[in-house]
């Protein structure tokens, strides 16, 4: 059987925290901060932990994760 190809999209935004749960970067993060409260800034802060379905389809796009 051949090997499976990883979705390179997927690859690049999702990664593995040490106990094997999936991990995504909060979004609103990524310019425009200056105008955004420090309140909502601190709020998008740090990593999110992707649950229930979206991970099964995570999974499934990235075969070696």
């Amino acid at each position: 059987m051949p090997k499976l190809k990883s979705h390179k999209a997927t690859q690049k935004r999702f990664g593995v925290s040490g106990n094997g749960k999936i991990v995504r970067v909060k979004a609103w993060r990524g310019h425009h901060l200056e105008i955004k409260s420090s309140r909502r800034t601190r709020r998008y802060a740090g990593k999110a932990i992707v649950s229930g379905q979206q991970a099964l389809q995570i999974r499934r796009l990235l075969p070696y994760l």
